[in-house]
């Protein structure tokens, strides 16, 4: 357990020093090829002072955190399993940011397209975890004893999972420093899940994202210079239900993700309220952005996110602990 332990140091340290001395280097030159954000115009308004900041800043932030995990020693079939799962979303999500930046697509990839090829991502990795790693279809009950036996509803579960915590993180990227912020205490939440549960490969991975997170957030803090854009958002959040499925916690990931539901939640809620009633029950969707629109500077939202992140990390550990008798 000990040399787990400092395994697990040892790639968030890897990955937070990496993603400094990237983002040096990459900040800058992003900036001189002018990929930068275009900021929505139905968006809360002092948004639009942010129009031109450099995106795609998820590729060095993904770098980062798989350099430090196989510096590491994260090179375990389950490590691997999941470090391509991120890859492969970093890519969809790149494709998209290219489109929109490079060829000024203002929406990039169609909505179709993302998702038949976040599907097909997260179809590869479920059916890889049955096939190649032996996973087994029994999905455990986060506080109660036994566990869903989800038979050939597996595969559908996992890719729900993953394609939903993927946008429910490239939602949550909407204010500076909030996705990294939320992820870098998710990461470590679920790194020390993994470990208790007996998946150092996972354990690492995830402690390798939090440290990536933590160095990005030096560049992408409160007032930005970079964004992480749909390249970091997906790969994230595709990384995290990885990684949660591998180390047999996908059902207690809703607790400790607890920010990213609530934030996709809050969408589903608007447009379902609309639709039915005409009425919105937030002055803004995702949930962030009803905040800002109440009179919260944005730092205090994000401020405040984190804190909701660290407290969903903290349940999730607690309920954790209960039934493994901690």
């Amino acid at each position: 357990m000990e040399d787990t332990v400092t395994r697990l140091a040892l790639a968030w340290s890897l990955a937070l020093v990496a993603c400094l001395a990237m983002g040096v280097f990459a900040v800058p030159l992003l900036a001189r090829l002018k990929a930068g954000q275009s900021i929505r115009a139905e968006g809360p308004q002092r948004h639009l002072s942010k129009q031109g900041t450099p995106t795609m800043g998820g590729l060095f932030l993904v770098a980062a955190a798989v350099l430090g995990c196989l510096l590491a020693g994260g090179t375990d079939p389950e490590a691997l399993a999941c470090l391509l799962a991120a890859v492969a979303f970093a890519a969809i999500g790149f494709a998209d940011d290219f489109r929109k930046v490079v060829r000024r697509q203002s929406l990039g990839l169609r909505a179709r397209d993302k998702l038949l090829l976040q599907v097909v991502a997260a179809s590869a990795f479920a059916l890889a975890l049955l096939l190649v790693l032996g996973r087994g279809t029994e999905i455990p009950w986060p506080l109660a004893s036994g566990a869903w036996q989800a038979g050939w509803w597996y595969v559908p579960f996992v890719v729900l999972l993953m394609v939903g915590f993927s946008n429910a993180v490239n939602l949550t990227d909407g204010l500076d420093g909030l996705a990294a912020g939320v992820t870098a205490i998710a990461a470590l939440g679920l790194a020390g899940v993994s470990l208790q549960g007996g998946h150092p490969g996972a354990a690492t991975v995830s402690a390798a994202m939090g440290g990536a997170c933590l160095g990005f957030l030096a560049f992408n803090r409160h007032p930005a210079r970079v964004f992480m854009g749909d390249t970091g958002s997906m790969a994230l959040g595709g990384a995290v239900a990885a990684v949660a499925a591998v180390a047999r916690s996908e059902l207690l990931l809703l607790v400790l993700g607890g920010v990213y539901v609530a934030e996709a939640a809050s969408v589903m809620i608007q447009v379902a309220s609309f639709q039915l009633t005409g009425r919105r029950v937030f002055l803004m969707s995702p949930l962030h952005h009803h905040f800002e629109l109440k009179g919260w500077p944005e730092t205090r939202v994000v401020k405040a996110f984190w804190a909701a992140a660290l407290g969903c990390v903290l349940l999730a550990l607690a309920a954790a602990g209960m039934k493994q008798g901690w």
